[in-house]
């Protein structure tokens, strides 16, 4: 039999099984290609495998977790093939293992299959093929020996080494996420929306506590006024004497008028009810558990979203229903301060090193080593050169913030200027900006004659905005890459207990575990930003640590 270790290939069959083959160095087939006819016992029957190489984690990983096979490590081709694409100046091209093997070929490349609505509900429906997507296997390993090239030819070929195994990690993350679900309590959560907007009626209109306040809202202005319909209600301020440009809080918390204190209430009521009422929980809730279908990478930042079912914008008040297992405790850990922290890393500051070298409250750290006079002024500078706030106090707080830590603002002004110009951006890893509308093309930009990145939208394309955006970019992307190899590496720590991760939102993670291993489970969070912190941006002084809280309910958390 070839080689049980090491790195081996797979795809799965339409009949169930598999081919397998084990790979060089290169990334080539090692040995002969195996047909198994069971996809399941054939990778049981290679333990020692080190790394899985397949085209999508979705396509295998989920049949596999579901017939009690761990795998701890993979290779995602289709997850490697975006990255690449953006760093090579061509994000938004087809990413699909069927295209990078057209392009290896010369051939026509067919566009990426449409995306997959998630079946609320369903655990089942990440395993399906997807129609324009078949490669042939050798076409496959083709992919994958030229993705190790393209590897190699990269600005910083270890760093985009790191970043695709990291997101490939997030693929099985992701999985377990699903499988696992969020415990929650669906007769929890109807009290919460009886409390909030009273019985429903017939027919499926408002509740009860809407249609009061769609009463109230429209009696302020003296005529009949539809408050979920933005248009209707900046017309009817209009026609008040009252100029507004939008019904978004902040700009209706200026106003003086008796319409606004019903209208803010029923907008914060109607979100409730259209993404998280009754219809919600009976799509999604099912055997007391929440199971989205996160998306890694799913943003140009790296930061994940989700397919349906919006976890990650589950709202404050709906925490109370999501309660642990009897006997079991939640673990919820947020990461303090994390990009200031990341700032610190990526651009090698001393000074800001320093100050996130301790782990305490890291604006109040910087208030007493003199940056600005309080713990809140020097949280808006820091953050202002991070978001690139450029008036009012913002603008003068940025101005003390370089001159205490200049090589931090100057990572991010730099950052700036590079999308101002139209140039790309990069994260500490490799994840690359896309390029604005009227950007410089290939050649004006001294990139490769092949960059063909797609334009983004006409409305981002102001240079200034665009500069916003890759100030941030740097930050919140190398972020991004940070929480991957952290929930990497908590995956890994967590393998032998029977605590599962649940949740993941940007810079917060939570565990549900058997009481009996909640402070095991606290301390294995922490260990993973530690080594999180050290894989993605080598040894320095700064530290990333948690806020962790041991809870039955998730809203005691906070």
């Amino acid at each position: 039999m070839a080689d049980r270790t090491g790195r081996w290939a797979l795809a799965p069959l339409d009949d169930g099984g598999a081919l397998l083959a084990p790979l060089g160095a290169e990334g080539g087939a090692a040995g002969p290609v195996r047909r198994e006819p069971d996809l399941v016992a054939a990778v049981r029957a290679l333990p020692g495998v080190t790394r899985w190489v397949w085209r999508s984690t979705p396509e295998v990983y989920p049949r596999l977790r579901a017939a009690g096979v761990r795998v701890e490590r993979c290779y995602d081709v289709e997850a490697a093939e975006q990255v690449l694409l953006g760093h090579e100046g061509r994000l938004g091209e087809p990413r699909s293992a069927a295209a990078a093997w057209a392009r290896l070929r010369g051939a026509p490349v067919p566009s990426d299959p449409p995306p997959r609505s998630a079946e609320p509900g369903a655990q089942s429906s990440l395993f399906e093929a997807r129609p324009g997507s078949d490669v042939p296997f050798e076409g496959l390993l083709d992919v994958y020996g030229e993705q190790q090239r393209r590897h190699a030819r990269a600005e910083h070929p270890g760093r985009m080494r790191l970043l695709t195994a990291a997101e490939s990690a997030g693929t099985l993350v992701a999985a377990d996420l699903h499988a696992a679900g969020l415990p929650w309590r669906a007769d929890l959560h109807r009290e919460v929306l009886d409390e909030l907007l009273g019985e429903r009626y017939p027919g499926g209109g408002e509740p009860r506590r809407l249609a009061e306040l769609a009463d109230a809202v429209s009696e302020a202005f003296g005529h009949r006024v539809r408050p979920d319909l933005p248009a209707e209600v900046v017309k009817a301020f209009a026609r008040a004497g009252v100029r507004v440009r939008s019904t978004r809080r902040w700009e209706l918390e200026k106003v003086d008028h008796p319409a606004v204190e019903p209208l803010i209430q029923y907008k914060k009521l109607y979100r409730i009810w259209t993404a998280n009422g009754w219809s919600w929980l009976a799509d999604w809730v099912r055997d007391g558990r929440f199971r989205p279908e996160y998306q890694p990478g799913g943003t140009v930042t790296g930061r994940w979203t989700t397919n349906g079912g919006g976890a990650l914008q589950i709202p404050r008040v709906l925490r109370r229903a999501v309660v642990a297992d009897d006997g079991w405790r939640l673990v919820v850990a947020d990461a303090a301060q994390m990009e200031p922290r990341v700032l610190a890393a990526i651009s090698r500051d001393p000074g800001l090193m320093e100050v996130c070298g301790h782990p305490g409250d890291l604006y109040t750290a910087l208030s007493e080593r003199g940056l600005t006079g309080d713990r809140g002024q020097a949280k808006l500078a820091l953050l202002g050169a991070i978001y690139g706030q450029t008036s009012g106090d913002g603008l003068k707080n940025l101005a003390a913030l370089r001159r205490r830590f200049p090589r931090a603002v100057a990572y991010v002004d730099d950052a700036a200027r590079a999308g101002e110009e139209g140039r790309l951006v990069r994260t500490w890893l490799g994840r690359t900006s896309p390029r604005p509308a009227g950007a410089p093309d290939a050649e004006e930009a001294g990139l490769p004659q092949d960059d063909t990145a797609p334009d983004v939208p006409a409305s981002a394309s102001s240079a200034r905005a665009w500069g916003r955006f890759t100030r941030n970019f740097v930050v919140q992307g190398s972020a991004a890459e940070w929480a991957l190899l952290m929930l990497a590496a908590l995956r890994g720590a967590i393998a032998d207990l029977r605590a599962e991760l649940v949740f993941f939102q940007h810079d917060e993670v939570i565990v549900h575990c058997p009481a009996e291993e909640a402070d095991t489970v606290a301390a294995a969070i922490q260990s993973a930003a530690d080594t999180a912190g050290t894989t993605a941006f080598g040894p320095t002084p700064v530290r990333f640590p948690f806020t962790t809280a041991v809870v039955e309910r998730y809203s005691d958390a906070k």
